[in-house]
């Protein structure tokens, strides 16, 4: 049986228990609702969560558990020779099995004492029914897929089996708990408590998981080479080893990406602040309601086109422009019409990359602005100060810890920026202060180690996650700082 069937099933008896739970209660009360300590909905809602929550609990852990005990039973079944190579080599030959056992399921009786009987045929036939082989399989391959299916046959029925009982167990113990001071509210919250903590806790957890798979990959790369090469190299030059290769060969020299990195968000920054900045100040002290309702949904429509939509008009658009304009000024300035500024360029990806960070600065700071309360301006208006001179004196002022720290929560937006890198700066790593040559960043060169059919054995490739730490903290310490400004400097106005 299906796990959608088995989800539906566990749905449909999960609703019989609330109707029966909401009903059973309304009969115990008598008519007389008082006399029960909860709403007959809580009642119903106690059968239904405990029908589905202990069925829906032996589901995941038979998915989770179950594919590993076949998966161990099934190359506990190899041959000693089999068991004797790489484990990467015992992958590949398991992902085989699977696609094999894939194959049977499609077969008819007499098809599959055809493929028993000779390995080719067993290629030829399973070719025929869409699951080609790189290769004729070995025999040991075609009995283990057969037992691969029949497990997996087993463990479907087992795993049915288990989550109706639940269901209908927990149905029926939760049913016959009702009574009227029975505190099903208190059950419920309690349950609908502890659900609210763990989807809380998954952003966390998440976090975690992600930190700990970069730095155990990031201490492999570590191990061969060392971190004062990484982290104070001035030369970006991996070249990549032969497959399989662990030798350290190439220099990991994080000093020009970082340098690229820095240099283009600090441009996308003196772009996007300026006119983020302004725009949140008219649309929150100048445009009236109507402009307001116009302008800031238009502005903060920027903030949903692809970061690849920016990166083809950087590549097709901006650039050129820019290298046609310094051509032209060049020419009228010295008479040779050579462009000084490469279409490729820290400029042209810091410009487009700071007109995708203006909604995010004006958003984030109209907010802040707005918050600030209205007693502060009508107050220096009474005093007889111009709107313009309460904004720089009052108003500014005010929101300047929360503008703060949306700028550098901006900041660390631009810092992890990829595809507008990609196809507006280049992928040269180099260490110069000219805006009008290309660069690159961290997360571009995270992209290119990483993109191909590689093994994580080699340091070329595992560089990648000491780069994806370092970007992490980075990016962490400035939201760190943020909260830090917000929070010290934050005022409270009664």
């Amino acid at each position: 049986m299906s796990i959608s069937i088995l989800l539906l099933i566990v749905a449909v008896i999960g609703v019989a228990g609330y109707l029966a739970g909401s009903w059973r209660a309304n009969a115990l009360a008598g008519g007389k609702s008082s006399s029960l300590h909860s709403r007959p909905g809580y009642y119903g809602a106690f059968v239904a969560i405990w029908s589905m929550l202990p069925a829906v609990i032996v589901l995941l852990v038979w998915i989770i558990a179950s594919p590993i005990y076949i998966g161990s039973t099934v190359r506990a079944g190899f041959p000693d020779e089999v068991k004797a190579e790489p484990q990467a080599t015992q992958n590949l030959n398991y992902n085989m099995i699977g696609a094999i056992a894939r194959g049977f399921r499609l077969l008819s009786v007499e098809e599959r004492q055809a493929v028993f009987a000779d390995a080719a045929t067993a290629r030829t036939v399973l070719a025929g029914k869409g699951v080609p082989l790189a290769a004729d399989p070995a025999p040991y391959m075609l009995k283990s897929a057969d037992d691969l299916n029949r497990m997996t046959t087993t463990s479907s029925t087992i795993l049915s089996a288990l989550v109706m009982l639940s269901a209908l167990v927990g149905a029926v113990l939760s049913y016959r708990a009702i009574a009227p001071r029975f505190r099903a509210r208190n059950r419920v919250e309690g349950v609908m408590l502890a659900a609210l903590i763990g989807a809380s806790s998954i952003a966390i957890l998440t976090t975690i998981g992600i930190v700990a798979s970069m730095l155990t990959e990031a201490t492999h790369f570590f191990n061969m080479v060392p971190a004062w090469e990484f982290f104070f190299g001035t030369v970006w030059d991996p070249r990549f080893a032969a497959a399989g290769a662990t030798a350290s060969s190439g220099q990991f020299g994080l000093l020009p990406l970082l340098a690229g990195t820095l240099y283009i968000g600090f441009v996308a920054m003196l772009v996007a602040v300026p006119v983020g900045l302004f725009a949140a100040i008219y649309m929150s002290e100048y445009a009236s309601r109507t402009v307001r309702s116009v302008a800031k949904p238009l502005l903060e429509v920027l903030a949903g086109i692809p970061t690849i939509v920016y990166g083809f008009f950087a590549l097709i658009t901006v650039g050129p422009f820019l290298r046609d304009i310094s051509a032209q000024l060049n020419g009228l300035v010295t008479g040779n019409y050579s462009n000084f500024i490469q279409a490729q360029s820290v400029l042209t990806a810091g410009f487009v990359m700071g007109i995708m960070l203006i909604p995010y600065v004006s958003s984030l700071s109209d907010d802040i602005i707005t918050a600030v309360p209205r007693a502060l301006r009508d107050g220096s208006l009474g005093l007889g100060a111009t709107r313009s001179e309460t904004i720089k004196r009052v108003i500014l002022p005010a929101a300047l810890p929360g503008i703060v720290g949306a700028l550098l929560m901006t900041a660390s937006r631009a810092i992890g920026e990829t595809m507008i890198v990609v196809l507006a700066a280049g992928v040269a790593a180099r260490m110069q202060l000219n805006p009008f040559e290309p660069m690159t960043t961290v997360t571009v060169k995270i992209v290119n180690q990483l993109t191909g059919d590689l093994e994580f054995t080699s340091p070329q490739t595992l560089v990648a996650f000491a780069l994806g730490i370092t970007l992490f903290v980075i990016t962490l310490c400035l939201n760190i700082y943020a909260l830090y400004i917000v929070r010290k400097y934050r005022e409270q106005y009664e």
